[in-house]
Formats: C-alpha cells, structure tokens, sequence
C-alpha cells in the first residue's frame, strides 16, 4: 500500500487511513465528538499523599496508559521518581504516552521496556540510547509518533486515553491548583501538560513546592487534580534550555540566518500585523535578531509570535515589536520568567496550539514558520525524525503543525559533517513536502515550484541565489558523495503520523 508520498505502508498494520495529501487530507469535520475523562469525586480538603510509591499503588494498574509532559527537558526529576516506583511494584503491559521523550529519562524507559513494564509508546520523539534501543527492535510494539497538534487532537478523540497523569509543577497547594511560573523550578508555560490535565481519568501532580491556598494563577486546577505528592526536587532549571539558547558565532549558521532574514523581508508577508513561529536553536535566534533589526528599519510591528518562546522572542514584546507572545512551551528561564511579569505572554494549552480538529488553531493563522531539518528531499520531503544511520533521534515536535504557515521555510546546511542534508529521498518522511515553501541553505535558497508567487517575489534579491532543489542535492553530493544505501530489516518499530491521524510512514529497524 503507498500512500501520496509514495511510502510503502504494511497492511497489516494500518488501522488508520493512510496520508493523502497536504491539500486534499479533510482536516477538520462538521461535527467531532470529543471524549470526556471519568471523575472520581472528591470533596476532601486535602490531597496530598506522603509519598511516590503510595499515590503509585493507588492509581497505576497493569495494561494503563500514563502520561508525563517534557516542560523540565533534560531537567526533568520527575519521570524517574515515578518510573522506578511502577517497575519496583512489578506493574506489566503499560503504553507510555508523554508529550514527547528527553535524554533523562532514556535509561529508566529501556529498563521498564526490559521488565515488561512498558510494552507500547506513543510520543513527539526520542533520541539518545533509546532511540538506537528501539531502532534495533528492542519494544514489543511500534511506536506512534505525533506532532503536538496530532497529540491533542489523539487526546480529545479518545485514541489516546490516559488512564493516570504524572505531572510535575514547580509549586501547588493542597488541592491542586499549579503554575509553572513560581518556585525553585520554573519553566513557565504549561501548554502541553494541560491537555493531560483536562482529559486523564486520573491526575497526580508532583512539587517541591506546596503553597498556601487557594493558590493562584491557576493555570492546572483542582477541578482536575485527584492526588498531589511533595518531593525533595521536580527539576533543575538550568537544565530546561540544554543548549536551546545558545547565540551561534558559526559563519555558516550566521550565513543562513542572514537569508532566511532576507526571505522574509522580500516575501509579501512582511508587513504590519504579520505573525511567526521562529523555534529554538543558535540559528533560530540569529533569526530572532535579524527579523528584529529588519522590523526596527522598516517600521514593522508583529501581531504575535508563537510556538516555544525565548527571551529573544519575549525581548520582542517588551520592546513593543510584537503585540501578543502566545506561548505553550518555554525553552529557557528568561522566557519563563516574562510569562509570569508580562500580561501579553499568554499561556496556550496544545490544542489551541495546534490540534486540527479544533474551532480554530494558533498555527492556522500563522504568516510565517521557520523550521529546521535533518533531511530534505528533492519532492522538499522533510526528515527530523532519523538520523543519517535511519536510528531515531529526534522529534516531530510541532515541525508539521507549523508548516501550515502562509510561508514556511526550512532552514538547514547543504551538509553536515561528511552528510548531505539536502538528498534524493530522505529517510523517512515527517512532514510533507506540499506543506513547505522555501528551503534556505548557506549556498543559496530552493523554492516549491508550486509557489510561483515567491518564485516572482525571491528571484531577484540581493545576495539571494536561488537554485533548483535537484541543483541543490547534486551540489550537497558532489561535495561529500553518494552513501551506502541503508539496510533495514521488514520489521516495523514506528509509525510516523500525519497531524490529522493519518499514516505518512513508517519506521524499519535497523539491520545490525
């Protein structure tokens, strides 16, 4: 079976619809049924329960799915904390579906994995050890992958249904009123496990930090919350960013920025009231700062900016270059601390983000979206999910989300190391090539074909070479050669998803 980007699917393992198209995939229905989570009433003064084991053998029963979000990164002290507690009480058979995977947790999932403890997963990525476990066979079952979008829309449908969240919160009261915006481990926004918060039949919150009551802002609330545990540390805030904010002094990153800064400028969407995501990463903020210097001389002003937030992006706003920051994930303290001070940083969960079949996304009145890449293809396929190797290592984040901008750019070297980025096929494909616009490279910018509009606006500015995407990938290989081709086995370890549910690949394992 392939689907419309020519990917042979298994049939025996697809339940779902195979991806059809970014134009002719119906995102969206006249009428969605949403699913509601069960309560178990509480009308108690109190939930705070003495420790991670007892709120364990309350709640977490063999064949559950739990959940945990990924606000902490490789911050995070939660998940092992809970983890170790469920494989000491020998609970079997659970599907593990956090918002995504960090590097922390990737040694405590391998053990679970092994005890029979975790027997399916469901999650925007993972890397590091895991990522080479699974990619080699080591999980019973497939794991699905989706965006942030396509994880909210899977709560709200039901095809995600947690059974116990376990979320971790910088402070909360008795009751469970949380925000990410005070105590000892702030990161701000708490986008994403707000979605477990409204739709698990059980939630668990976990804090350094029990406050008087009512505790508030309130973004989680005790309407939601059955249990809360204190514990001797949530997460390290140093380590919430983990290189996310560095300021690239590299030429070649510099150099791409600089384009992408160009391309922007000249597309016909840079004007009053434009709208952008710009990510994280050394040269998303070289990004940042361009854009900046570039709305300072022509007198432009943003209507809002969105995804995961930087300072640089909050600087924006407290500079008044942007009106609104509408922010579901925080990649570093400066970001989290402007949340908390400033009125205009509005927390947004991830269905108001990004999730398709909602009354209205953030990404859909997105002008602008950069993103990076691993791999694109010469059909502007775009690879984040594996590495040169086909081991997993990396994450479909919101990168398919916001590709429905009116302008989305891939941002990426023609090589990297002795490895062409830009190649004939990518490994597998996340997000498909329908939904991007322009590729920027340090060498020069490819532009969709079916986008002759920017065709005409880009093909005459200066310092902007605009090539053929095929002339882009035969450059990239004559510099570093043609690869051996990779041998995978007929073994299916994931499955790639589409943003509307449906299937765009699949993940083999590797051949050892």
């Amino acid at each position: 079976m392939k689907n419309s980007v020519d990917r042979e699917l298994p049939a025996e393992l697809m339940t779902k619809l195979n991806y059809q198209g970014f134009e002719s995939t119906e995102i969206g229905h006249p009428e969605i049924q949403r699913v509601a989570p069960k309560v178990h009433v509480s009308t108690g003064d109190n939930k705070v329960v003495d420790s991670v084991a007892d709120v364990v053998k309350a709640t977490v029963k063999d064949g559950m799915t739990i959940s945990f979000h990924h606000h902490f990164r490789n911050g995070d002290f939660v998940f092992n904390q809970v983890m170790r507690a469920i494989i000491d009480a020998g609970i079997k058979d659970l599907t593990l579906a956090p918002s995504s995977l960090t590097g922390v947790m990737n040694d405590m999932v391998i053990e679970a994995i092994k005890a029979g403890t975790i027997t399916n997963i469901t999650s925007s990525g993972m890397r590091g050890s895991l990522g080479d476990f699974v990619s080699h066979g080591g999980l019973k079952n497939p794991v699905i992958f989706r965006s942030h979008g396509n994880r909210a829309r899977a709560i709200e449908h039901g095809d995600i249904k947690i059974d116990v969240a376990f979320l971790g919160v910088p402070n909360a009261d008795r009751l469970g009123n949380a925000n990410g915006m005070a105590g000892k481990a702030v990161f701000g926004s708490l986008g994403y496990a707000l979605m477990d918060a409204q739709y698990a039949n059980q939630v668990v919150l976990l804090t350094d930090n029990i406050v008087a009551y009512p505790n508030t802002p309130a973004s989680i609330k005790q309407t939601q919350v059955d249990y809360v545990v204190q514990v001797d540390q949530v997460g390290d805030p140093d380590k919430i960013g983990s290189g996310a904010t560095r300021f690239t002094k590299d030429p070649k990153e510099l150099k791409i920025a600089q384009t992408v800064n160009n391309v922007i400028v000249n597309s016909p969407y840079f004007k009053n009231g434009f709208s952008f995501q710009t990510g994280s990463g050394g040269a998303a903020l070289a990004v940042t700062r361009y854009l900046r210097q570039a709305m300072l001389d022509n007198q432009i002003k943003a209507s809002f900016a969105l995804g995961g937030i930087t300072k640089p992006t909050t600087d924006l706003l407290e500079e008044g270059l942007v009106d609104k920051v509408m922010d579901v994930q925080d990649f570093d303290k400066g970001a989290a601390a402007s949340m908390h001070a400033n009125p205009n940083q509005q927390e947004i969960d991830a269905s108001w983000y990004a999730d398709p079949d909602n009354k209205g996304a953030m990404v859909d009145q997105l002008d602008v979206a950069i993103l990076s890449a691993l791999e694109i293809d010469t059909h502007f396929n775009v690879n984040v999910m594996s590495g040169s190797d086909g081991v997993i290592r990396g994450a479909i984040g919101g990168h398919q989300d916001a590709a429905t901008a009116k302008l989305t750019i891939i941002s990426a070297p023609l090589v990297r190391g002795r490895l062409a980025t830009i190649v004939p096929e990518v490994t597998t494909v996340v997000t498909p090539g329908d939904s991007i616009d322009v590729v920027v490279t340090e060498y020069g910018i490819a532009i969709n074909p079916r986008r002759q509009d920017l065709v005409k606006a880009l093909s005459h500015v200066p310092g902007v070479p605009v090539y053929m995407i095929e002339e882009l990938q035969q450059l990239a290989e004559k510099k570093v050669g043609q690869p051996q081709p990779l041998e995978f086995t007929d073994r299916t370890v994931a499955l790639i998803e589409y943003r509307d549910g449906t299937i765009i690949d699949t993940i083999k394992a590797v051949k050892d």
